[in-house]
């Protein structure tokens, strides 16, 4: 057996093992034996030494990628051919990798008997140096592997090759924006209500979402409140029937991954059903989903979702009979989820630090265990069936998830509709002028300064008889998503006092008033009377534009 090594000084070392009373049976395998343990392979029926790019393509792919194998002696049909000069395809090999491959990748030449003719697998192992290149003719190509063909890499295969070869993540890269002009209220709220600590913006540099000179990171810029990376979206549509077809429902949300989640888990909800069993002190729910099976999927597919391709986003389709979740990317390593035991899949992570901040808020845990738990919470609802159990698919290029509706005949109530976080009394205003209006203690100034002194010129007085007396001071908030459709979700610094939430239109007329109460961190708001347009929340002298589509 002749074994020809590419070393890391561009030596080849050549060594002959003669094992006579071994040669013959144990090399003589079926070529089955050989390509199944291949994470990929290419037939060549000879080595075309003027055409090395015919090939080094293949070289260049597998090294970019999990790795694989040339067989050189065997036609495209599979068909053993063999070569007339094993040792003369080695050396010719050796010469054309060492001249046109940069860097030069680990290979192994390995010739073999098969049915008394000679071929040669050339073994590519995956390199740890991407991107790999061809260079010759004048040009310098990195390859990737689609399928069985080895392909020029796009624009964004070419961002992952570089942040693979430089040992980097995209979520770990710096950015521009700097951290002084961003706030990170929906986080800290967040940490807040599912850690029972108080938030500390130092966790923000030692979660890994700013630099030490005050930069955000990629990951940084996900978890803003006003997220700037547009790629960071989701599609949600519901569907009338088991197809795509006419929508029942659908909306668009951009920016923080947090916010993102939340909307998700707010259309599932508005856009399915619940079955329940009626029981002799009531009745027992039954819904459609797991709701943590649901939870589960879509922090999945957020955090390990491909963000480096740019106009893309996660997309959440339901049907009558199933939910879908698609996101831009497939497996990390490489391979297909549909080819795998799901209790044998590694914890391999695209993005870490988003992984990791996700898995200090309890969305996640660090052991891989989501795809498990996806199928244990929905095994657990009464109704499950085998044929139920969740699908997992992946490509190359994009990842599924499918997890089935557990379905019930009779007493099947409405969807749940929105849950506001907060119970809230509003009052709307059609005729403000008949209104008198009495705003907090100690802000009769900024209000009779604002858009109210237009429409209660006369009526507006402080209230401060109160024994809680209600300080209206300047609130950072933030609100999402933004456009809103039907609702939308206000976050703040829990609230030190009683506040007003003030909604007016354009023309500086109220629509509607909001008591907040202290401590409130987070109201949502109704908004499925307002017509279309742009509107002005207020609280205090704070204020910020919203668009209702």
């Amino acid at each position: 057996m002749i074994l020809y090594h590419l070393l890391n000084k561009n030596v080849y070392l050549c060594k002959v093992m003669y094992r006579n009373h071994i040669i013959g049976k144990s090399f003589r395998m079926e070529l089955n034996s050989l390509i199944a343990e291949c994470t990929a392979y290419d037939f060549k029926v000879m080595l075309e030494e003027k055409k090395p790019k015919s090939w080094l393509k293949s070289v260049s792919a597998f090294a970019n990628g999990l790795g694989g194998s040339l067989f050189f002696g065997i036609d495209n049909d599979g068909i053993v051919k063999g070569l007339d000069d094993v040792q003369h395809v080695c050396e010719a090999i050796s010469s054309k990798i060492r001249d046109n491959m940069d860097p030069l990748p680990e290979v192994e030449m390995i010739p073999r008997d098969v049915d008394g003719l000679h071929i040669l697998q050339l073994k590519v192992n995956a390199g740890h140096y991407t991107p790999y290149y061809y260079v010759g003719d004048g040009q310098r190509i990195a390859f990737v592997r689609v399928g069985d063909e080895s392909i020029p890499a796009s624009a964004e295969q070419m961002v992952r090759l570089v942040l693979k070869g430089s040992n980097k993540t995209y979520d770990s890269i710096h950015t521009d924006y700097k951290v002084e002009d961003n706030a990170f209220t929906i986080l800290a709220n967040s940490f807040k209500d599912r850690t029972k600590q108080e938030w500390d913006k130092k966790y923000l540099l030692s979660f890994g979402l700013i630099t030490g000179i005050g930069n955000l990171t990629n990951a940084g810029a996900l978890f803003a409140d006003d997220c700037p990376l547009w790629q960071s979206r989701l599609y949600c549509t519901r569907w009338d029937g088991k197809e795509k077809g006419d929508a029942i429902n659908d909306a668009e949300f951009t920016g923080n991954v947090l916010m993102l989640l939340r909307e998700a888990m707010n259309f599932v909800k508005s856009n399915t059903k619940k079955g329940w069993e009626k029981l002799p002190n009531g009745r027992k729910n039954k819904p459609e989903y797991a709701e943590r099976a649901v939870l589960e999927a879509m922090v999945n597919h957020f955090i390990h979702r491909d963000y480096t391709v740019m106009g893309s986003e996660v997309h959440l389709d339901i049907y009558d009979d199933r939910l879908a979740i698609i996101s831009p990317g497939g497996m990390y390593n490489g391979m297909l989820i549909q080819d795998l035991d799901i209790k044998d899949v590694s914890s391999e992570r695209r993005n870490p630090i988003l992984a990791n901040v996700m898995a200090q808020l309890d969305y996640m845990e660090k052991r891989g265990s989501g795809l498990t738990r996806i199928c244990n919470e929905t095994k657990a609802l009464e109704g499950y069936k085998d044929e139920l159990k969740p699908v997992f698919k992946s490509t190359p290029t994009q990842f599924q998830t499918i997890i089935f509706a557990t379905s019930y005949t009779q007493n099947v109530g409405d969807s749940d509709g929105d849950v506001s976080e907060t119970k809230l009394t509003y009052k709307a205003f059609s005729n403000p002028n008949s209104c008198n209006v009495t705003v907090p203690c100690g802000s009769l100034e900024a209000y009779t300064s604002s858009l109210w002194n237009e429409y209660f010129p006369s009526r507006i007085e402080e209230d401060c008889s109160s024994a809680l007396q209600e300080v209206e001071s300047t609130r950072e908030f933030v609100v999402y998503p933004n456009p809103a459709r039907g609702f939308a979700t206000m976050e703040f610094e829990a609230l030190q006092e009683h506040s007003l939430l003030i909604i007016a239109d354009l023309g500086e007329r109220v629509i509607k008033t909001f008591d907040l109460a202290a401590g409130t961190e987070s109201v949502r708001l109704d908004l499925r009377d307002l017509p279309s347009g742009v509107y002005t929340l207020m609280i205090g002298n704070t204020t910020k534009k919203l668009i209702v589509e």
